[in-house]
């Protein structure tokens, strides 16, 4: 399988090829960054329309902040064993679908009047995803909800389903009040965040004798 994350920035790669841990075949359309990431593409002739050009070492496809690291991690990283919070809950931390290899598309920029994601790049992004066959797109940005005839992600991600592909996107960060959700189409599955029974907890005793507890949320 071939996960594709679209969002704000994309995974940093390099060259190195890890051992092939029976991963999917490779996808010869996007090439070979390394056996895990096999494509890494930017998408800004919208962006650059509106609002002027981008400096050299914004206008790549590579993560500047770690959010699109992060999310693509989410959706499609490997096995990694010994992870833990601060030495707690050790265990093996994976993604959704830790043997897809995966592709990034970044579609998002420097802020400009409150927009940096613009429908002329998402749905651009969408289209060669839809070329370049991939099977399942992961989808880390939204907006407001508006018309169907209006949202580009809507429409992106209409194509694509039609095409075969699943899409599931986030349901925004604007949480918990009602009628918050965003990337609400019916074809798009929308995945929100969710809160956890398990917490680690420390004391700390100061000098008075007084003791603290100090809890950590993962």
């Amino acid at each position: 399988m071939l996960a594709f994350t679209l969002g704000e920035d994309l995974y940093y790669f390099n060259n190195k090829k890890p051992n092939d841990l029976g991963f999917s075949p490779l996808n010869e359309r996007l090439g070979n960054l390394c056996r895990k990431l096999i494509g890494a593409r930017y998408f800004n002739r919208g962006y650059i329309a509106y609002a002027g050009g981008l400096t050299s070492s914004d206008n790549s496809a590579r993560d500047k902040d770690g959010h699109g690291t992060h999310t693509l991690s989410t959706a499609g990283g490997n096995f990694v064993p010994g992870a833990n919070v601060f030495g707690l809950g050790n265990g093996t931390a994976k993604g959704g679908s830790p043997k897809a290899r995966v592709a990034s598309y970044k579609v998002c920029w420097p802020p400009v009047n409150g927009s940096e994601c613009f429908d002329a790049d998402i749905m651009k992004a969408f289209d060669m995803a839809i070329h370049d066959g991939v099977d399942v797109l992961s989808v880390s940005l939204g907006g407001e909800p508006t018309d169907y005839f209006n949202d580009g992600l809507a429409i992106g991600a209409f194509h694509a389903v039609k095409n075969g592909i699943t899409v599931v996107c986030s349901a925004g960060n604007s949480g918990p009040l009602d009628g918050t959700v965003t990337n609400n189409a019916p074809w798009i599955i929308t995945v929100g965040a969710s809160t956890l029974d398990r917490e680690f907890e420390t004391f700390v005793e100061l000098r008075n004798g007084k003791r603290l507890q100090v809890h950590i949320d993962p």
